[in-house]
């Protein structure tokens, strides 16, 4: 599979993972996003999956919400190699600004979330081997 492709098999639409996710998962903010991330239950997925989600509360238009998903998804598309992780992780975007944000400063989020989840990880990591 291709290094910047955004494939089906990459989003997360599994009702059961998604819940175990949001049960179990560990969480940060990262201004305009709440980044959550869990160890994928199936270890012999090939990919990380993702879960975008915009509010209907804070953006009433489809089109507003949409753009905000397309930008969310394209910085991720393009700046998953950032994300190293010796197992693969279910992750969830939630974006929590009332504003439309620039994609420039989406895709730099995204990466800096990635970059945070991949530090956590290879912490976790080592701290396990100890």
């Amino acid at each position: 599979m291709g290094e910047h492709t955004f494939s089906k098999q990459e989003r997360l639409n599994k009702e059961i993972w998604i819940k175990e996710l949001f049960e179990k998962g560990s969480s940060f903010n990262l201004y305009p996003f709440r980044v959550i991330y869990f160890i994928h239950p199936d270890q012999t997925w090939l990919v990380h999956q993702l879960l975008i989600s915009v509010s209907t509360r804070n953006f009433k238009k489809s089109v507003d919400r949409n753009t905000l998903k397309r930008r969310i998804r394209e910085g991720y598309r393009l700046n998953k190699p950032v994300l190293i992780s010796p197992k693969k992780l279910l992750v969830a975007y939630i974006y929590t600004a009332k504003e439309i944000l620039p994609s420039n400063i989406i895709h730099e989020k995204v990466i800096r979330s990635l970059s945070t989840i991949s530090g956590r990880e290879s912490k976790n990591a080592t701290d396990k081997t100890k």
